[in-house]
């Protein structure tokens, strides 16, 4: 790449990463989540501000379940986001890709060398038997997340995730526990998944102001972004939910033309409609 080229990256870079920090300091916005470009380039159409990556959504246009792919295969296409959408991209960058902090930071630096605005470490272990890590060395894991950005200036969002509803521990004196550890080990935004009541997502905020709280919204609920907003959640984000959408269509259209039938192509997207959006944006 030509140094012109790195430079204008670099400006480029700078500036939504700039962006996106000014997005969490008021007010609410939704953050979805976009599985491959063309569902990106749509998002970014209708106006949202910023968008996040969905490990689960990449993995199943893959076809792996989520948390199968690669560091390589999920770096590769957090880098073709950046270069194809002109928001702030926010990486699902699941567990940090090492089980140790040493790993994890240069993970990290991996993953701010594509040109994500902000990046989510996990607590998550990938172990069945001891599903989370232990808060020592979740926190040391933080700890070198947030060096690692330290070192490339600083400007990267760091977001420290507590697991524990995700995966079938939904203790919620502990979740804040452990959000309030990361918080203090330099996370700039706190997000555990999984949490759905009004109550929870009140204590959640109420126990870490004035830092942003990321909500998860992957379901029906009666929840909207203006009530959300009144609980003090700073941003709002959606997960795999959009491409489950997306398959439940394809699932859809596919059984009925297994059946013989057609009428599942009734709810299609217009080509001239697509070919006009992509056309536009490329």
């Amino acid at each position: 790449m030509a140094e012109p080229a790195r430079q204008t990256f670099a400006a480029t870079t700078s500036a939504k990463r700039q962006a996106f920090r000014q997005l969490h300091e008021s007010g609410c916005f939704v953050l979805p989540n976009p599985w491959d470009v063309g569902s990106a380039l749509f998002l970014q159409s209708l106006g949202f501000k910023a968008l996040a990556s969905s490990s689960a959504g990449f993995a199943w246009s893959r076809g792996g379940p989520d948390g199968s792919l690669t560091r390589e295969q999920v770096l590769a296409h957090l880098k073709e986001l950046v270069t194809s959408s002109a928001l702030p991209i926010n990486a699902d960058f699941e567990n940090g890709f090492g089980r140790d902090a040493e790993a994890v930071a240069e993970s990290v630096r991996l993953a701010v060398e594509t040109g994500v605005a902000g990046l989510s470490i996990e607590d998550s272990s990938g172990d069945p038997a001891r599903p989370i890590f232990d808060l020592d060395t979740a926190v040391q894991r933080l700890r070198a997340a947030r060096a690692a950005i330290d070192r490339t200036g600083g400007e990267t969002l760091l977001v420290g995730r507590a697991e524990n509803f995700f995966v079938g521990r939904p203790d919620l004196p502990d979740t804040i526990a452990r959000l309030e550890a990361y918080a203090e080990a330099g996370a700039d935004c706190l997000y555990a998944p999984g949490i759905r009541t009004r109550e929870q997502i009140s204590a959640v905020v109420a126990a870490l102001a004035p830092k942003p709280v990321n909500v998860l919204i992957a379901w029906p609920t009666d929840l909207t972004l203006e009530s959300l907003a009144a609980l003090g959640v700073r941003r709002v984000s959606v997960g795999g939910a959009l491409a489950r959408v997306a398959w439940g269509g394809l699932q859809r259209a596919a059984q009925s033309l297994a059946e013989g039938r057609f009428d599942g192509f009734a709810a299609a997207a217009s080509a001239p409609e697509l070919n006009a959006l992509f056309g536009g944006q490329r």
